[in-house]
């Protein structure tokens, strides 16, 4: 396991297996459910390599990490070894904590599928796009053959909901995909004339359906934990999916799938009063003004089952494509902050997350740039807003699920109009936020200072001629170091060192005590008498190398004073294996040295 350190280290912080009721992820971050969040330690989270931030709420304990986020999931739900219904547990009382669960199942389950969605929206959008420029003819097989992509998946979401849903739950995928498979059978499908038990049941189309085949699969999980309590073992293998099935399948008939067509009526009924008595054109402002946060909230994927039922009642999104506008918002601001800044590390931050943002993914800008400088969700909140209402005021709608760059050529599916003024929103948010963001500037707590030799960096002299004891080298402001963790500020403030001996020997820049030393002995971590927190950490990635090349002279509880040798390390040796031997010093919180 290559992650299987980082995420040992990870479960120990959160409280241990026992404290994890389930794990998901999305683009860039680790979702999980816990039992008592109190016992998870945010501040040690922080501080592990690779973790860029930290976000807490009622929905869900996220940990930000970035692209590799797959890959730590993979292994660590390996170590978890989740293998029960989390959230049918009972533990949830009370109203808060009914919705509460029901917004993490739907958020979590969407989080598995939309990826696959969106392959099926922009399939469909660049077969509009062939066939609109005669490329294709809209009649031939390759046109009927790849259509079949889209239009499969779409049809048979209630088994994709079925499979994310079943593993949440944390049962068997496939029983859960044979109860959806059954339901999207031509016998059942929208079938008339069906009578159960005496009782006729209303016709009901399954397919491009989400809420009944949710509902089910949370009431199978339910019946086939009480089966496994209830029969035999020795009958399991035998009996548990078949009785489970017999039991689920007339409930749903009688009871989810009508709950389903209700919830859905409900939901358009709300929209579409909403946009009768106000005006479509302001819900699709508020949308576009108002993503970023539901991003920071983990919420971005609870509108995904009002987009699909929309699709399947309507043919088309009249709302929720105003996440593309907001995007589009995104990395407008970032470009605005990239022209505005003056320092290269700066530029490489803002360039690369405003390129993600354009793309439509905005996590890395949510996180990286827009929780620490604060001023941009104002930028997208005005140039998305404009550009969302724009939209709205010209009846912009998408017939595709798909967003970003990518996506806008689907928009012609609605005909030339429609994707004109896509284009034009989607240009004006850009724009509106990029000046707005370039005048709104950086907040004064995280201007630049610069030294006596007028090179910029992130701290004041004081304190960075305090910090820079503790090597001998070339200092430089800590958003110029080649990792997120410390780049981004999610660890504290402080600098980098990049030494140039072939040997670097690493002091203690304060007196005070040794709180860690690090196995690898690549951190270390002191704490001086007023209470302040300095984390000195060696090299990038240098985890990996498991001690090799350092060497360590303290111990945890060591007094020392300032100039005390705590570590040495082979710099040349770290440089050919390719890996960045720059030391960041940070203060992980902010007092008197």
């Amino acid at each position: 396991m290559k992650y299987e350190q980082f995420n040992t280290q990870l479960l120990t912080l959160l409280g241990g297996k026992k404290n994890i009721k389930s794990v998901a992820h999305c683009t860039t971050r680790l979702r999980l459910t816990l039992h008592k969040s109190k016992l998870a330690q945010k501040k040690e989270i922080e501080k592990l390599d690779g973790v860029i931030g930290v976000v807490e709420n009622r929905i869900a304990y996220q940990i930000i990490i970035g692209t590799q986020v797959t890959d730590i999931y993979n292994e660590l739900i390996q170590l978890v070894g989740i293998n029960h219904p989390s959230d049918s547990d009972g533990r949830s009382k009370g109203i808060k904590g009914v919705v509460q669960s029901i917004m993490v199942v739907v958020s979590e389950t969407m989080s598995s599928i939309v990826e696959l969605l969106l392959a099926a929206g922009l399939v469909a959008g660049v077969l509009t796009i062939l066939t609109m420029s005669k490329v294709l003819d809209a009649n031939s097989s390759t046109v009927q053959i790849f259509s079949a992509i889209s239009s499969a998946t779409f049809y048979f979401l209630p088994i994709l909901v079925a499979s994310a849903a079943a593993k949440r739950f944390g049962i068997n995928p496939y029983v859960a995909i044979v109860l959806a498979a059954t339901l999207l059978s031509s016998g059942i499908n929208g079938a008339e004339g069906l009578i159960l038990f005496g009782v006729p049941l209303k016709p009901i189309v399954y397919a491009n359906s989400f809420i009944p085949i949710l509902l089910a699969v949370w009431f199978l999980a339910l019946v086939i934990k009480q089966l496994q309590l209830w029969l035999p073992k020795a009958l399991h293998y035998f009996l548990l999916s078949a009785l489970a099935l017999s039991i689920v399948l007339p409930v749903t008939l009688l009871f989810f799938g009508p709950i389903g067509e209700w919830i859905g009526l409900g939901i358009s009924a709300f929209l579409y009063a909403l946009s009768e008595s106000i005006g479509n054109w302001f819900v699709v402002m508020l949308y576009a003004a108002f993503q970023p946060f539901l991003i920071v909230f983990g919420a971005g994927n609870f509108v995904t089952p009002i987009v699909v039922h929309s699709f399947a009642t309507q043919g088309y999104d009249p709302i929720f494509f105003a996440a593309t506008i907001s995007d589009f918002g995104v990395a407008g601001a970032m470009l605005g902050y990239f022209l505005r800044a003056k320092i290269q590390k700066e530029k490489q931050l803002f360039g690369t997350v405003g390129l993600s943002a354009f793309m439509g993914i905005t996590e890395p800008a949510i996180f990286g740039a827009f929780l620490k400088y604060r001023r941009p969700f104002l930028a997208v909140m005005i140039g998305g807003g404009v550009g969302g209402l724009l939209a709205g005021l010209m009846g912009v709608k998408r017939t595709v699920y798909a967003w970003g760059l990518a996506g806008l050529p689907t928009y012609l599916d609605g005909g030339v109009r429609n994707f004109i003024w896509m284009m034009i929103s989607v240009i004006i948010s850009f724009v509106v936020a990029g000046i707005t963001a370039y005048g709104l500037g950086f907040p004064k707590a995280k201007e630049h200072f610069e030294d006596e030799e007028g090179v910029s960096i992130e701290e004041p002299s004081a304190i960075v001629k305090i910090l820079e004891k503790t090597a001998q080298g070339e200092v430089i402001p800590l958003s110029m170091v080649q990792d997120q963790a410390f780049s981004f500020g999610a660890l504290g403030k402080g600098i980098g060192i990049v030494p140039h001996a072939d040997t670097c020997e690493v002091l203690s820049p304060v007196d005070g005590v040794i709180t860690l030393v690090y196995p690898t002995k690549h951190a270390y971590g002191l704490q001086t008498a007023s209470g302040t927190e300095i984390l000195i950490h060696i090299g990038i990635d240098t985890v990996n190398l498991q001690g090799k090349y350092f060497d360590s002279f303290v111990s945890m509880g060591n007094h020392v004073k300032v100039g005390d040798k705590l570590a040495s390390y082979q710099v040349s040796k770290l440089r050919k294996a390719s890996i960045d031997p720059t030391i960041m010093v940070v203060l992980i919180n902010e007092g008197e040295i």
